[in-house]
């Protein structure tokens, strides 16, 4: 007997360390394992062994993640307020540096997802958001995904949601479309080339990026052909 404990009481003992040191974990689940507060290795699925009191482990999921990007306040390079949302799709791809090199993964990607979403959306206009969403989430991505990828995070995807003016800012463009209206009529009793040329003017300043660059195409080859009929 040593220090009243019997040897069944020995060999409870060690039998319950034992089982407390085995840890399943499941296909999709990765454990970081640190030696003495040293990162060792990264260990799983299935079976693995930690020895109490020595090694001390971290879950890590590897599934993709689904995260809501809040309303951000947004204001394009033609000086015009938005509300912008959006969700991103990503997943750890090296379990060691998302708990070695960022303390909490999770919200570190949805702050940079904030940030970089005003920060990119902010350099374009209003009509480029609208019309250019597919080259603006792959813009998004590469720089989440590059930023990230110190954090042993892949960003696969980003998803524009939906962008939303507020109501003073349509009560502008409303009050900015009757004050055109107006000119307009003013204009009525111009000579027919003037308005024609005025009418052009008005066109181009309403329609801008990808919108502008089809009506000047079609000018174009409008005066090509016209020589020909």
């Amino acid at each position: 007997m040593v220090f009243g404990i019997g040897f069944g009481g020995i060999v409870l003992i060690v039998f319950l360390l034992l089982v407390g040191s085995f840890r399943v974990l499941r296909e999709y689940q990765r454990a970081v394992v640190f030696m003495l507060g040293r990162f060792w290795k990264v260990k799983g699925p299935g079976l693995i062994l930690i020895i109490p009191g020595v090694q001390q482990m971290v879950r890590v999921d590897l599934r993709t993640i689904v995260m809501d990007v809040p309303p951000q306040d947004v204001i394009t390079r033609d000086n015009v307020s938005v509300k912008v949302d959006a969700v991103i799709y990503f997943r750890v791809v090296d379990p060691a540096k998302s708990v070695i090199q960022v303390e909490k993964f999770l919200a570190a990607t949805s702050y940079l997802a904030q940030t970089t979403l005003r920060a990119i959306l902010g350099k374009h206009a209003l009509d480029e958001l609208l019309s250019e969403r597919e080259k603006l989430n792959l813009d998004i991505q590469r720089v989440l995904d590059t930023q990230t990828d110190a954090w042993g995070i892949k960003v696969t995807t980003v998803e524009i949601k939906q962008v939303d003016l507020n109501e003073s800012m349509i009560r502008a463009i409303a009050r900015r479309a009757d004050a055109r209206q107006g000119a307009a009529g003013d204009a009525a009793a111009l000579p027919p080339d003037a308005r024609q040329h005025r009418r052009r003017q008005e066109l181009d300043h309403r329609f801008s990026g990808a919108a502008g660059a089809a009506l000047r195409a079609y000018r174009r080859a409008a005066a090509q052909a016209s020589p020909l009929t």
